[in-house]
């Protein structure tokens, strides 16, 4: 079959290959067809010239919310994939069981980008959410619709990753981890990994990684006091260490209120890596301090994470989390997306949620993206 399209000379980090070489990266059909030297183009070929920049598997961001217009916190996928690199956005939560099918018709189906889903347990998904109004979905048991999310997951396999809860007192109130428990009954009946989002106590870190299986993936793992995984001496907590013994996957979340500089240097020091860099997205941090999936992965680059360790992060762990061995790899075979990045050098202002400001020396940019074997540039 001839090549789509080439990328031609780039620096290659496809850290599910453990390759970092400057060749060249081929696609047909939909999916990578080749990688290596000098590959020969045809006469319909289209060839770019990517030696200056870096090419990596299409970026995945694990936590996102892109149900624009069916929530008030949803952003348009489209828009800020082409800007931030990103070629599968996994919406976690902002659609229930009650407004899935509007999600899938209105913007997941007619989106160039690949957008996949954690479905909400609750039944209107997260829907109070804004500047104004802040409701927290899981407060309200009755809102609990566990018959309906199996249902809703298992018709929609082919979208739907998994499924999401927000515990804490800002999402939960008072009901602790009665959501989070309703929730994994309904992963266990439809044989799916759960993401648990945690903010304030109640309930304890310790307490919702007590109930996570193997696989499972806590978001906002990173988070700032109360209710971070490391200890007041800086020391990671025994309970963090014993499930990612037992299989949990630690997920960033950056979000408004998610990340914060502290809890990261001291799990980093500790050599505690998070598997998944992600930025939680959504209306109000995407001025700040989130922005995008870039700058994200540019704060962790600026604290010591080596370069194939962030975009690991962001490829080849985000696919093997959401179960999509296919996505997040440059092998011959995988669907056809990449990004192709620039590592820039100067002094950039980094902000967590807690307005600590971190000035890195290193910024990673998004200079364009392939998706389905085919540039899609990002303006």
């Amino acid at each position: 079959m001839p090549f789509d399209l080439i990328l031609r000379g780039g620096r290659v980090i496809d850290p599910s290959q453990k390759l970092d070489a400057v060749t060249d990266v081929a696609f047909a059909g939909g999916k990578v067809a080749a990688v290596g030297g000098a590959l020969k183009a045809d006469p319909g070929t289209e060839v770019r010239d990517v030696s200056q920049l870096i090419v990596t598997p299409g970026l995945i961001d694990l936590h996102t919310h892109v149900y624009w217009g069916g929530t008030s916190l949803g952003i348009d996928a489209e828009e800020f994939c082409r800007l931030s690199g990103v070629t599968t956005a996994v919406d976690t939560g902002s659609a229930g069981p009650g407004n899935f099918a509007g999600f899938r018709k209105h913007v997941i189906e007619p989106s160039e980008v690949r957008i996949l889903a954690y479905l909400h347990v609750s039944h209107a998904g997260i829907f109070g959410f804004s500047h104004r109004i802040m409701v927290g979905e899981s407060e309200e048991l009755r809102l609990m619709n566990p018959i309906e999310a199996a249902k809703v997951a298992d018709a929609n396999r082919d979208v739907i990753v998994g499924i999401k809860v927000r515990v804490g007192l800002h999402s939960s109130g008072t009901s602790g981890v009665v959501p989070l428990d309703i929730a994994l009954e309904v992963a266990n009946e439809v044989g799916m990994p759960l993401m648990a989002h945690i903010d304030h106590p109640p309930p304890s870190y310790e307490e919702v990684l007590a109930r996570l299986r193997p696989g499972d993936v806590l978001t906002h793992a990173f988070r700032p006091f109360p209710n971070t995984p490391a200890t007041a001496q800086g020391t990671v907590k025994k309970a963090v260490l014993d499930a990612r013994e037992r299989g949990v996957l630690f997920d960033i979340g950056h979000g408004k209120g998610s990340f914060a500089f502290k809890t990261a240097r001291a799990m980093l020091a500790n050599g505690f890596y998070p598997d998944t860099i992600s930025s939680d997205i959504h209306q109000l941090c995407i001025d700040g301090p989130a922005f995008d999936q870039v700058t994200t992965m540019s704060k962790f680059l600026c604290m010591g994470m080596e370069l194939s360790d962030v975009i690991a992060a962001s490829t080849v762990n985000a696919a093997m989390a959401l179960r999509r061995p296919e996505l997040g790899s440059l092998k011959p075979g995988c669907v056809g997306d990449a990004t192709l990045i620039s590592v820039k050098q100067g002094q950039f202002d980094y902000e967590d949620v807690v307005g600590e400001h971190l000035i890195g020396n290193r910024k990673i940019v998004s200079e364009g993206v392939v998706i389905g074997g085919r540039w899609w540039h990002p303006n």
